[in-house]
């Protein structure tokens, strides 16, 4: 056991960190004397206090993090984390059960947005500000912002940012020392939710709700103030601003911050994931403007291009917020924009899925087996971005891909054979796992996660945490070799 003091002693500090920031909350609850104050009072001491214990028990057991020790870090993180982030949410609204707390807080730091509350409209300013600002903080992870403050403490953090950012080139650093890179991340991140947060307050959004859904926008979330989601403004310019920078989020924030800290603007023409990212989404907007058109579901053009427009990117960069029930569409159009979320995404953004790096090199290895088929004795290497990829990388995107279907028929099955209809049942485990928010059916933008039993939501709480962590950091702690030492 005492092999994983070290492990315990960083969780701990990072539980600390957790319970400090439910500060920013609980000053905002003080201030408007919303009613939720002793709500954070509590939370609050019980996580700094549960992360004192637990650093103070371990903290003689230092040492540089390992590996193992950086995915076993992050996946504790990421399943004990919502345990202390359901605590204000449980503390303030009593009938909520640990289950459906559990499922809010996950979703909030996973960035799903799957919600089981109703009555939001009716919430604290406080509450709905903890579930947006839970986005925020996972959006770019926690584990990240600890990586920055690690080597002050003397633990080194490159193997967590390793195991905790997404995408098939980890080990490219934008910087010599890895915690100036995650403060470097942090700091567009700060400026661009600063400057969406104006941006929907200038669209006319009051100021407190602007900070809410800025934190929501920029973490690709989907947790709204409202029932009805984005759609209960019904307001044109608020969408405009919203489908704008949830596309600057779901890019590589790598490329944002060579273009706007070394002030290297070409780094957006140099990114070969962007042409396919703006590429992929204008063609489907098109297409299923015309698709709706055509099919009478829309009489009015404009209406239509609208609609679309905003639930393609919405859902493809996995922010999930809706304006109107697209499950009233045909069902091609609805499946159409639910597999959005499944690559449509840039690594290194905060968004979900399988990411548009992985499906690039997917669609370029079938391309080089079909040539290999017409062409056996060529030699045709694989490229992106001018350079060639290696087979390891290669290997490992071919595993990812297979094992994240085998991940969504797994869970679907399960929840199939607990009794939940098929579509609901897919549509939710493809919805969680690409962090996305709304599925379909009985899970559309115009329901919510309420109508699951306990099996079923703790089930879909794994798919989300599975989906963050891009499934092979929770896998690789889940087997059994992990754990000999």
């Amino acid at each position: 056991m005492r092999a994983y003091f070290p492990v315990l002693s960083v969780l701990g500090l990072m539980l600390v960190l957790f319970g400090l920031l439910m500060g920013f909350p609980l000053a905002v609850s003080y201030f408007l004397d919303d009613g939720a104050t002793q709500a954070y009072d509590i939370a609050m001491l019980a996580s700094v206090g549960a992360g004192l214990s637990l650093w103070s028990l371990t903290r003689r057991a230092r040492r540089d993090l390992h590996v193992s020790d950086g995915f076993l870090l992050v996946a504790a993180t990421w399943m004990v984390m919502p345990v202390f982030g359901a605590l204000p949410l449980m503390l303030y609204l009593p009938q909520l059960s640990f289950t459906d707390a559990y499922f809010e807080a996950a979703s909030g730091l996973t960035t799903t947005g799957a919600t089981v509350l109703t009555g939001l409209d009716a919430l604290p300013v406080s509450i709905n500000l903890w579930r947006s600002f839970m986005h925020w903080v996972g959006g770019m992870g926690v584990i990240v912002l600890m990586v920055a403050i690690l080597p002050l403490l003397g633990i080194g953090g490159r193997q967590i940012f390793k195991a905790e950012t997404p995408g098939p080139f980890k080990e490219s650093g934008l910087t010599p020392r890895i915690a100036e890179t995650a403060k470097g991340l942090w700091s567009v991140y700060v400026l661009l939710t600063i400057a969406c947060g104006f941006a929907l307050w200038f669209a006319g959004m009051a100021p407190w709700e602007a900070v809410i859904h800025a934190f929501s926008i920029m973490g690709l979330g989907g947790f709204s103030t409202k029932d009805a989601s984005l759609g209960g403004f019904d307001s044109l310019p608020i969408e405009i601003v919203t489908i704008v920078f949830a596309l600057l989020a779901g890019v590589n924030y790598a490329t944002h911050y060579l273009a706007l800290v070394r002030r290297k603007p070409s780094a957006y023409l140099l990114d070969p994931e962007l042409r396919w990212f703006y590429g992929v989404l204008a063609v489907s907007i098109a297409f299923l403007t015309l698709y709706l058109i055509e099919g009478h579901t829309y009489d009015d053009g404009a209406l239509a291009l609208r609609h679309v427009a905003f639930h393609a990117v919405s859902l493809a960069t996995s922010l999930g917020l809706a304006t109107y029930d697209y499950t009233a569409w045909p069902m091609f159009a609805q499946v159409w924009i639910l597999f959005l979320g499944s690559f449509a995404a840039c690594s290194g953004s905060t968004g979900g899925g399988i990411k548009m790096m992985r499906a690039i090199l997917l669609y370029k290895q079938v391309y080089r087996e079909i040539l290999r088929a017409l062409h056996p004795s060529a030699v045709v290497p694989l490229r992106l971005g001018g350079q060639s990829v290696s087979n390891d990388v290669l290997h490992a995107v071919l595993s990812f891909g297979f094992m994240y279907m085998v991940s969504i028929v797994s869970l679907t099955l399960v929840l199939v054979a607990s009794g939940l209809e098929l579509v609901t049942a897919f549509s939710g485990v493809v919805a969680c796992i690409n962090n996305t928010g709304p599925g379909l059916a009985a899970v559309g933008p115009a329901g919510n996660f309420q109508g699951l039993n306990d099996f079923e939501t703790w089930v879909l709480s794994f798919a989300m945490i599975l989906g963050r962590l891009e499934i092979f950091t929770l896998l690789v702690v889940l087997t059994p070799t992990f754990w000999r030492r």
